[in-house]
């Protein structure tokens, strides 16, 4: 099994982040299943602020790649993408058109 982790911000405006949690709380069906057909075993985001956290577990065969293909061959995961970016921005440091921007591991106690 593999863990990532990926950081995202929402908008500076507290009826969006309220939206979006609650939005959170049952998300599209559609999108459920292309998030567990990838190979994504566990994901939970949490928040502080306006900055999200994801982390992510794996099957060891996952890849962002194959994740990213399907997801733009796939209307309902555009249409979702397309949504869910009205309460989101880019990080300060992201590239032209990047959402969420893996993390680099620091520290690991177990390591």
């Amino acid at each position: 099994m593999k863990r990532y982790c990926l950081a995202l911000d929402l908008k500076d405006d507290a009826q969006l982040i309220a939206e979006y949690e609650q939005l959170h709380q049952k998300i599209w069906p559609e999108i459920e299943a292309t998030i567990i057909d990838s190979g994504i075993v566990s994901m939970e985001i949490y928040r502080i602020g306006i900055r999200l956290f994801m982390i992510m577990d794996t099957t060891d065969d996952f890849s962002f790649e194959a994740k990213s293909k399907a997801d733009a061959e796939n209307p309902k995961v555009q249409e979702w993408e397309n949504f869910v970016w009205q309460y989101q921005q880019a990080l300060p440091m992201a590239k032209e058109g990047e959402k969420w921007i893996l993390m680099n591991k620091i520290f690991d106690l177990k390591a």
